[in-house]
């Protein structure tokens, strides 16, 4: 699969990964001010943004997807940082290819299964009610943003997840809506997305010993302090920072920390 991307900058690539409902657009700030010193490719992951749908949707096939994309692009090696989903996709990567990793940042994301969607995890509860929410939405009948706002409203409660969200709604040459979003997919593998590392048995033995940074949001409980060590079997070389006044979408709600933390990790000679 060949992944929808933008390109920005000069100098030794940085790959940055969106997470679940979002896109490169998500990263272009980011992306620009890394730019000053980095090559930095900001990607559309599958089944997202202006790549490709697909019928599944798990980090196998994404990890495979970045490989994919960095033999394409002959990137060797790179700096790679992702966000949730990609955060984990970046993680299965860092683990199966470790030699084309420079250093990982990992942001607000586990490397472990979350609950399974029968079991009630907060994570999965909101995700399931979020991918329902757009999959009931009736894009043939709206009319205008605002309208589909108002719908979602009645489930999601929470104006800037909504408008997150709607960046994905589009309109066709017609005038009609449709999302970016592969719904379906999204919808039917979410248990798959709820996976980690910790159910991959040819991932057991694995070891990234490269510089690592996860980097979470202080109000956030996707990462938990009490799986530090547990973390570190796998990345001994592990840095865990928290972002004060911040939540899941730590780089854009306090932008400025999460960019000093990102900054200091990058010039240290670790």
């Amino acid at each position: 699969m060949e992944l929808n991307y933008k390109e920005l900058g000069e100098g030794f690539p940085f790959i940055i990964m969106h997470g679940l409902y979002g896109s490169s657009d998500n990263w272009l700030n980011i992306g620009k001010e890394l730019s000053k010193k980095y090559h930095v490719y900001l990607l559309d992951l599958r089944n997202h943004g202006n790549s490709p749908h697909s019928p599944n949707h798990n980090y196998q096939l994404m990890r495979d997807d970045l490989f994919n994309f960095m033999d394409q692009h002959q990137i060797k090696q790179a700096v790679i940082m992702g966000h949730s989903m990609g955060g984990k996709t970046a993680i299965y990567f860092s683990l199966k290819y470790p030699e084309k990793v420079k250093k990982l940042i990992v942001v607000d994301i586990s490397p472990f299964s979350y609950k399974m969607i029968d079991q009630h995890s907060p994570q999965t509860i909101s995700h399931l009610n979020i991918l329902n929410a757009l999959y009931n939405l009736d894009t043939k009948q709206i009319k205008t943003i605002k309208e589909a706002d108002e719908q979602l409203a009645e489930s999601i409660s929470f104006k800037r997840v909504r408008q997150f969200l709607l960046k994905n709604l589009k309109r066709d040459d017609e005038g009609k809506f449709y999302w970016l979003l592969n719904i379906n997919t999204l919808r039917n593998d979410l248990p798959r997305t709820m996976e980690g590392i910790d159910n991959e048995e040819d991932l057991q033995n694995s070891e990234f010993n490269k510089p690592t940074l996860f980097i979470k949001g202080k109000n956030s409980d996707y990462i938990k302090e009490s799986e530090k060590s547990k973390i570190q079997s796998f990345f001994p070389n592990l840095f865990l920072e928290s972002v004060e006044n911040a939540g899941h979408w730590v780089h854009a709600e306090n932008k400025k920390e999460f960019m000093n933390r990102i900054h200091k990790f990058l010039e240290s000679n670790l």
